[in-house]
């Protein structure tokens, strides 16, 4: 997967980081050259000197190439500007950090993917909604150790199966089921229907795991 950030500091610098060590190709863009200096001196990947919201930058940076854009910086001006240039590049998934809750309903507008507030811009938050395109939701709790994943029921593997035949080990369980548009507490001899939304309570790093029984991963 081939990811393109702006802004370099913690969040974007630490993101960068995540997604390197976990295989994927990642361009960082920052626009204080010290910075950037060090940034590419300490990480595996293209740093470009410049600003997202140039558009030559952004070329530079091979954006329409690019799987994931993320506008990380403390801005939500630039943030939000480079990300109405990045649509034209229809790059598939588009992330956005927020400072002001109040410009939140500006990057749904614009049709941004997901855009998360400062309270919730760890990257390693970020990190996974970029690498689980397919969860519906996703929770963190606590420190990190366990999340809640949201699945919508439309893969072969979960298709008619009972949910004590989904989860008979202690590395995750379902803690709820929507059906039109209804909440059910899971019993064990309840059968999953294709359209049902899954709520998974999982430990954090069976997380992988988990996806491969619930999609197509």
């Amino acid at each position: 997967m081939y990811v393109v950030i702006m802004g370099g500091g913690k969040v974007g610098f630490n993101l960068a980081s995540f997604l390197i060590s976990d295989g994927h190709d990642v361009t960082l863009i920052e626009s204080n050259e010290s910075l950037c200096n060090n940034i590419a001196s300490e990480l595996d990947a293209l740093v470009i000197f410049g600003n997202g919201t140039d558009i030559k930058t952004l070329e530079e940076a091979n954006i329409k190439d690019a799987d994931v854009f993320v506008a990380a910086t403390g801005h939500d001006e630039s943030n939000l500007m480079a990300c109405v240039l990045v649509k034209e590049y229809n790059v598939p998934k588009i992330i956005a950090r927020v400072n002001d809750h109040n410009h939140e309903a500006a990057y749904k507008k614009i049709g941004v993917d997901a855009v998360i507030s400062p309270e919730l811009t760890a990257a390693s938050y970020l990190e996974k909604l970029i690498i689980r395109p397919t969860i519906a939701d996703l929770v963190v709790l606590g420190k990190g150790d366990a999340e809640l994943l949201d699945f919508t029921v439309d893969y072969k593997k979960t298709i008619g199966k009972k949910v004590s035949d989904l989860s008979p080990t202690d590395d995750f369980i379902i803690v709820a089921i929507y059906e039109k548009g209804k909440i059910v507490i899971p019993k064990p001899d309840m059968i999953l229907k294709e359209g049902m939304k899954v709520t998974v309570l999982v430990k954090t790093k069976f997380a992988q795991k988990v996806l491969k029984r619930f999609t197509k991963l």
